[in-house]
This record gives C-alpha cells, sequence and structure tokens, in this order.
C-alpha cells in the first residue's frame, strides 16, 4: 500500500470514527433528555451550582485577603471570582454528571461500533 492511500484510508477512518461519536453523543443527549429540551436542564443545573460557585467566592476572598502580607483589594476581587468560577464550573460538572455519562457511553460506544468494523475489514475471520 502506498503512502497516498494509506493517509486517505486513516483519514477516511478518522472521518467515520467522528461522525459515529458525534450521531452518539446526540442520540446520547436524547435518550437522558427524554424529548426534552436542554435549555431548562442546564437552569436547574446552574441553579444547583450557586452553592459551590458562592463558597468559590468565600474561599477566593479569604485565600487573597491580605493578612500577613500587603495584596491590593483587585487581586482580592480576582482571587474571589477565579473561587467563583472555578466553584460554579465544578457545581455545574456535578449536577450535569448524568447527562455526561449518558453522552460518552454513547459516543464511545458508537465508536467502537466502527473500530470493530475495521478490524474486521483488516482482518477477515476464515471459517473454512
Amino acid at each position: 500500500m502506498d503512502v497516498g492511500k494509506w493517509v486517505k484510508s486513516n483519514v477516511d477512518y478518522g472521518r467515520r470514527l467522528v461522525d459515529s461519536g458525534i450521531d452518539g453523543a446526540r442520540a446520547g443527549q436524547e435518550e437522558f433528555l427524554n424529548g426534552q429540551p436542554l435549555t431548562p436542564f442546564l437552569g436547574e443545573s446552574v441553579k444547583g451550582a450557586l452553592l459551590p460557585a458562592a463558597i468559590g467566592v468565600c474561599v477566593g476572598v479569604l485565600a487573597g485577603y491580605p493578612i500577613w502580607r500587603k495584596k491590593s483589594t483587585s487581586l482580592t476581587l480576582a482571587y474571589g471570582l477565579l473561587g467563583g468560577a472555578i466553584g460554579l464550573t465544578t457545581g455545574m460538572a456535578w449536577k450535569s454528571r448524568h447527562l455526561g455519562a449518558s453522552v460518552a457511553g454513547n459516543a464511545l460506544k458508537s465508536m467502537s461500533k466502527v473500530r470493530d468494523e475495521r478490524w474486521l475489514a483488516k482482518h477477515p475471520i476464515d471459517y473454512a
């Protein structure tokens, strides 16, 4: 097999693999949401993530509070914003973990079908 044919084969395989992963992820999202829109689910996730965000802001402000050395107020506020962002992100990830698991599981299942098809094409099973 020459290099051009090999590259084309691998690019086509990669494209099929990515497409199957995207299709599987969409199927996982639809399966988890049962036909409901994503926006209300994300709204509930944000509401549930507000407490971790508030805790993150408090921890960030305390970490930037000038007790032992001189720190500026803007640095303290920056620490608070960073803590809030980390808390919100962590809370959102935790609240939507079941959706993520469904999306990832279906994407991997779909991609493994494409991988199995390619393996069987390269390694045919001869029963005779």
